[in-house]
């Protein structure tokens, strides 16, 4: 039986913890009395208590997300009912600010804020000593990153074979964009290149072909981003029947020459570019401190979509102090115009201990006090307005995101994308009261009613737009209004191909 049992709850299974590799590749003569048991939210709570009571552990280290806190706190509830002994260490961005404040970490034992390596292992070997720490809640320790041992070698072959292997070549942000608590970081500190670059080497040889990088600033040092990218350029060439995919964050307005003559290289399919826009208002970039270049930031955009084969997948927030509907929409007609394949509507969110709440009185901030503390409303965007964007940011994942509606997308959007689409959703909410559980068929009904009752859009090119679309997307039944002599395609089948950027995007979103 392990005295040490590392734990989380994940988004999906496909996720595979970086975290609690990091804690166990770092305990040092302790590492062999532990073992890593992770979960998925959705799980009966008492199901995971009782695999983990089964284990017998004596210390239970339990990783705390945005994500996972209301079920986490209901199992750290439901494990000092049962093992009022047992040790439980919380750690985690969700716990490592406004400590005091939360449930959870007063049900818990201890908790290490911050970084945990150091500290958590420190924490456990008193523990099992027997001896008393000096405080329930700890500050981690931040080390020299060269003195930390690998995670890499934790992932199991399971991991390798059916999961999203999470690496890190640099960690940190030298940023301050004020949503993010990466602006509490005084820097981007970077792991030693060439051991790095063994273990990429290490997990390449043992079977991972699907690598995202959790580096907040990928593409700030040139010369590392080049190392990195031709390792794999190097296996691409090497065995290119058998692909690897990489995702990367990067910073939208510094992309030199040299970065992007290696991008160019990536064959389709491979290459997948995570784009922080987030708002293109000058006052509110300033207000927010986020340093952007917008005329950089859409020149490389646009030279990204026209000169390589990378998915590109950017992100907007709606609900950013004093940005009001009309601003937003302007940001997202810009976006849209640069054609990235996909565009991540998100909702402003009140991270604890990011600086945005500094702005809550000068700007009518309303948060959420529930998670994922979403923004509510704003001075200069009404609750029943931000009902409608997160009705918008629902649909637009179902419709634009899912790549199923080539066709049909422009029609919808035409020369005022945000105006139509959000005419669109308020019509299609207005009937179904739905923001979920909707079928592909029910979608594609909707689009055409829209589209030519509403908007009346030719019906019968509309109509053959979205039987095209329906039947490209798999769909199998004859649609109501799709022409009588249209042929029905044969059914496809099934190559693994490597990597589907556009499904891969909505799986690697846990961050």
């Amino acid at each position: 039986m392990p005295d040490i049992v590392l734990a989380t709850l994940n988004a999906r299974y496909a996720h595979a913890s970086l975290g609690l590799r990091c804690l166990r590749a770092n305990l040092g003569a302790l590492r062999e009395r532990s073992v890593i048991r992770e979960f998925i939210i959705g799980q009966k709570t008492e199901d995971i208590a009782e695999r983990l009571l089964a284990e017998n552990p004596r210390v239970l280290g339990l990783g705390v997300y945005i994500w996972n806190i209301e079920e986490s706190s209901k199992l750290v509830s439901l494990l000092k009912t049962l093992r009022p002994d047992l040790h439980i260490v919380l750690g985690g961005p969700e716990v490592s600010y406004e400590t005091a404040q939360q449930r959870i970490a007063a049900a818990a034992d201890y908790v290490v804020t911050g970084w945990g390596e150091v500290s958590f292992a420190a924490l456990a070997a008193q523990l099992l000593a027997g001896e008393q720490p000096p405080a329930r809640i700890i500050t981690g320790v931040q080390p020299p990153l060269p003195t930390l041992a690998s995670p890499y070698a934790e992932y199991t072959d399971e991991d390798v074979r059916q999961r999203y292997l999470y690496v890190e070549a640099s960690r940190g942000c030298p940023f301050k964009c004020e949503f993010c608590l990466s602006a509490l970081d005084k820097t981007a500190w970077p792991f030693p290149l060439e051991p790095f670059l063994a273990d990429l080497e290490t997990l390449y040889a043992r079977g991972a072909r699907q690598f995202k990088f959790v580096d907040r600033t990928f593409n700030l040092k040139v010369d590392t981003s080049l190392a990195i990218l031709d390792f794999f350029l190097a296996k691409l060439d090497a065995a290119p029947e058998d692909p690897v995919f990489v995702h990367f964050e990067l910073i939208p307005d510094h992309l030199p020459e040299r970065l992007k003559s290696a991008i160019q290289r990536f064959p389709p399919g491979t290459l997948q570019f995570e784009i922080g826009i987030q708002t293109f208002d000058p006052e509110v970039q300033t207000r927010i401190s986020r340093r952007q270049d917008n005329a950089r930031a859409a020149t490389n955009l646009r030279w990204l979509r026209e000169h390589c084969h990378a998915h590109l997948h950017v992100d907007l927030i709606a609900g950013l102090p004093g940005e009001d509907v009309t601003t937003f929409a302007r940001g997202f007609d810009t976006l849209v115009a640069l054609a990235p394949h996909e565009i991540q509507f998100g909702i402003l969110k009140r991270l604890r201990g990011a600086p945005i709440a500094r702005h809550t009185e000068a700007f009518g901030l309303q948060f959420n006090p529930e998670p994922p503390y979403n923004i509510l409303a704003t001075n200069v965007i009404d609750f029943a307005t931000m009902q409608r964007l997160s009705r918008f940011a629902r649909y637009w994942d179902l419709i634009a995101n899912s790549g199923r509606y080539p066709r049909t997308l422009p029609r919808l959007l035409g020369d005022s994308p945000f105006a139509h689409f959000l005419a669109f959703s308020d019509w299609l909410y207005a009937g179904t009261g739905q923001t979920h559980a909707l079928a592909q068929e029910r979608i594609v009904r909707a689009l055409y009613d829209f589209l030519t009752g509403v908007r009346a859009l030719d019906a019968d090119a509309t109509g053959i737009d979205l039987a095209a679309d329906y039947h490209a997307a798999g769909g199998r039944s004859r649609l109501p209004f799709e022409p009588a002599d249209a042929a029905m395609p044969a059914p496809r089948t099934r190559k693994n191909t490597g990597a589907t950027p556009t499904r891969q995007a909505r799986h690697l979103q846990q961050s």
